[in-house]
C-alpha cells in the first residue's frame, strides 16, 4: 500500500508520447489509454447507513450476490492493469469481478475521511457538534479529525493524474481502477467530457464509466472523454447516462475531432 510514485512530468512527455513506436508507415500514431472506472459494492456498514470512510467493513452478504450476477448477465471488459482504493471492500469487489488479478492498492483512491464520525449514522450524529453545519456545507468543512471536502478532491485528482502518468509511463492502455462512488464522481467531474456535476455521474454499486485519455488532450487540457457507461449488455440492456449520449458531441465542439 505505497502512494503512486510520481514521474518527472517534463521528461516523462518528452521522452514517451511520440517515440517511434508510435509511427507507423511514416505517419504518427499516438496511443489513446482507457480506464475503466468501476464504483465498489456496498459492505454491511453502507446499507446500515454508516459513514464508512476509513472504516473496514466486509462487503455485505446481498452485495456479493447481486455483483455475481452482474457479472452473469453483463459483460466487464478485459484490462491490462487493475488498481483499486486500499479498502477491502473495493479489493474484494475487484477481485469477485477479476479473479486471476492481483490489484495495486492506490492510496490517494481511498474514501473520504469521516474522522470522529466513521463508522455513524446520521442519527448518532444529529446532536453532534458542527454535524448539521457540515452537513449544511457540503462537505466543506471537516469532521472533527477527518477530511474536508477540498482536501479529499486534491488528493483524488493528485493520485489520478499520477496514475495516468505511470499507466502512459509502462505501455499498458488499458487499466481497470475499483475506488468509492465519490472518488468515481469527484473524478469525472473533474476530467470528463461532457462537463457534468459530481451527483450527475452517480452509478450503482457494481458500474461506472470507461473513459478515454488521448495524451495530447490530456496534456494540453487535462480532460477526459468519457464513452461508455459499464458494464456492457446487450442493445437497450443497460442504457447509457444521459451525460454519456452528449460525450463525443461536446468533445468534437471544445476540442475537434
Amino acid at each position: 500500500m505505497s502512494f503512486i510514485e510520481k514521474k518527472d512530468s517534463k521528461e516523462f512527455f518528452r521522452g514517451n508520447f511520440l517515440t517511434p513506436s508510435f509511427c507507423e508507415k511514416g505517419r504518427l500514431s499516438v496511443k489513446s489509454y482507457v480506464i475503466y472506472l468501476l464504483r465498489n459494492m456496498p459492505c454491511e456498514g453502507n446499507l446500515e447507513g454508516r459513514y464508512i470512510g476509513r472504516t473496514e467493513s466486509p462487503l455485505a452478504e446481498s452485495s456479493v450476490k447481486e455483483l455475481l450476477e452482474l457479472k452473469r448477465t453483463f459483460q466487464y471488459p478485459k484490462a491490462e492493469a487493475f488498481y483499486a482504493s486500499p479498502s477491502v471492500r473495493c479489493v474484494d469487489t475487484l477481485k469477485l469481478l477479476y479473479p486471476q488479478a492481483e490489484p495495486e492498492v492506490i492510496l490517494e483512491m481511498a474514501e473520504c475521511d469521516f474522522g470522529d464520525w466513521e463508522n455513524k449514522t446520521a442519527e448518532e450524529l444529529k446532536n453532534e457538534p458542527g454535524f448539521s453545519q457540515w452537513l449544511e456545507s457540503g462537505g466543506q468543512t471537516a469532521p472533527p479529525h477527518g477530511e474536508s471536502s477540498p482536501v479529499f478532491v486534491q488528493r483524488v485528482c493528485m493520485g489520478f493524474e499520477m496514475l495516468v502518468q505511470n499507466l502512459m509511463a509502462a505501455g499498458k492502455t488499458t487499466a481497470v481502477l475499483v475506488t468509492h462512488a465519490g472518488v468515481l464522481t469527484t473524478l469525472l467531474a473533474a476530467y470528463g467530457l461532457p462537463r457534468a456535476k459530481p451527483l450527475d455521474w452517480m452509478c450503482s454499486p457494481g458500474c461506472g464509466y470507461a473513459v478515454r485519455i488521448t495524451p495530447s488532450l490530456w496534456m494540453r487540457s487535462m480532460v477526459m472523454e468519457v464513452i461508455s457507461q459499464l458494464p456492457q449488455g446487450e442493445e437497450n440492456q443497460r442504457p447509457d447516462h444521459l451525460v454519456i449520449d452528449l460525450a463525443r458531441e461536446a468533445a468534437e465542439k471544445a476540442y475537434g475531432d
